[in-house]
């Protein structure tokens, strides 16, 4: 347990795409993980899953296998927020269409842990084996809540990163619209004598009745200006 942290604290998170470091761990969590032989992550997006990461050709196929049916283990422990254990697909009894399958791509015990984010579940850690009861002692559970922070740690770091890069270019294009616009404006002003309100009211009412955006209205005048 104590080597799966020192790994998994190692992970860089600077500089690196999300799926880089999402990938990173599956692969510690194989290794550390008592019991892994293949792991992936399943994020939720608009309620909808897909495998963010894997190790493994084994948790990729399981994982597929869930979202062609609609549900299982990973998929109700994203969305539900549970920790969800199979010891025996055999004799599992929940997730029928899945369980009937899961052992055709190898799986014969999973855990599947749901990651933690604001008060919610955006996803689980899904952990496979091709043993039965794999993950039925206490040292795989407390593993795979561990892994399952630090994936979680991992999303919000990305996500805020996002929303960062996202601010930053809504206030690149406001900046910019303002700035065509004033050119505009100045245009107008000068080609017919306009005050600064009045060219306004002139850009304005070509947007509306063009029903065209004003920046855009304000880009084609500053562009027919240069041009001629």
């Amino acid at each position: 347990m104590d080597a799966l942290l020192r790994e998994l604290n190692r992970v860089t998170f600077v500089g690196r795409t999300l799926t880089e470091v999402l990938t990173d761990i599956t692969r510690i969590a194989t290794a550390g993980i008592p019991g892994a032989e293949s792991t992936s992550i399943t994020l939720l997006k608009n309620d909808k899953p897909f495998t963010a990461a894997h190790h493994g050709d084994m948790a990729l196929a399981a994982d597929e296998l869930q979202y062609e049916k609609g549900y299982g283990p990973c998929m109700d422990a994203g969305r539900g927020g549970v920790l969800l254990r199979i010891d025996d697909v055999q004799a599992e009894e929940r997730w029928p269409d899945y369980v009937a399958h899961a052992q055709e791509v190898g799986v014969r015990s999973s855990l599947s842990v749901p990651l933690p984010y604001q008060g919610s579940s955006i996803g689980a850690l899904d952990i496979y084996s091709t043993r039965v009861a794999a993950f039925a002692g206490p040292e795989a559970l407390e593993a795979g809540l561990e892994t399952a922070e630090v994936v979680a740690v991992a999303v919000a770091n990305a996500d805020a990163h996002w929303q960062l890069s996202e601010q930053t270019r809504n206030m690149r294009i406001a900046m910019e619209s303002r700035a065509v616009i004033e050119q505009a404006k100045g245009i107008l002003m000068a080609q017919r004598h306009l005050t600064a309100e009045q060219a306004f009211e002139v850009l304005r009412g070509a947007s509306q009745r063009y029903n065209r955006k004003l920046r855009d209205i304000a880009a084609g005048i500053v562009e027919s200006t240069q041009e001629s």
